[in-house]
């Protein structure tokens, strides 16, 4: 059984989706387990609501940094964070590319949800793009996570592998230009892998360029078996196994 470890299954670029057939597709493709994050805060209740309907799905609940104005206490509340569905917080992180100009607000809101985090004992899910020294500077080691749909440098992976983190492989690690990610993947050691879509981005090849889904993880797993020199039976048990390490709640 393979593990999505984050597609969003919630959010308004999901609009017109039709969740079961989503996962029967998955089912059918050998992805048993998903992980539904949120990055909106109006869509929590959907996602709980998701995870609740089906034995399958687990939440990662957090803010993504396009909503730095957000005030996380308001939406990650004590009976949010104890929901029995929720395995972490995420997704979280800091986002220069297109919100340079929200740096401090950012900044305010990705400490405020660590600090909710540490509170509930619950790994993270770090969202990161241009952002790498900040990224560091404020995960100073007393979380753990995953650092989601890594395409970082090498010098943050031995940073964050360092803190204990995971690093999460997406549809990107199939691109043919993505020679410098799949030698940073080779690096990493396997139990510290774990894969994702990031559906409904980063469609892996050979279905890059369409609306991505939780069945196509499995075109990622190929490609990263091959990186690691392994057979696709021996990176599924090993990925399972970094998945239960990476998520103490989650059940299968």
């Amino acid at each position: 059984m393979f593990i999505d470890t984050h597609c969003h299954l919630t959010d308004n670029y999901c609009e017109g989706t039709d969740n079961n057939d989503i996962i029967m597709r998955a089912k059918d493709a050998g992805v048993g387990i998903l992980v539904c994050p949120t990055a909106d805060p109006e869509d929590i209740p959907a996602a709980l609501k998701l995870a609740d309907n089906n034995k399958n799905i687990f939440c990662t609940i957090g803010i993504h940094p396009e909503h730095a104005n957000a005030d996380a206490t308001k939406y990650l509340t004590d009976e949010v964070m104890r929901h029995p569905r929720v395995i972490g917080v995420g997704e979280i992180g800091l986002d220069y590319h297109y919100n340079a100009d929200s740096r401090a607000e950012q900044i305010k809101l990705f400490e405020q949800q660590l600090d909710i985090a540490r509170r509930y004992s619950l790994p993270v899910a770090i969202h990161t793009r241009e952002a790498e020294e900040d990224t560091a500077a404020i995960l100073s080691g007393d979380v753990t996570g995953v650092m989601h749909c890594f395409t970082s440098s090498w010098d943050l992976a031995k940073k964050m592998l360092d803190r204990g983190f995971f690093f999460s492989a997406s549809g990107i690690l199939t691109f043919k230009n993505a020679l410098d990610l799949r030698e940073t993947f080779a690096k990493i050691p396997l139990n510290r892998v774990v894969i994702e879509t990031d559906a409904p981005y980063c469609a892996p090849v050979p279905y890059r360029g369409q609306r991505c889904e939780p069945a196509m993880v499995v075109e990622t797993a190929r490609v990263l078996a091959q990186i690691k020199g392994v057979s696709l039976s021996e990176l599924e048990t090993q990925l399972m196994k970094n998945v239960k390490d990476l998520y103490p709640r989650i059940e299968f």
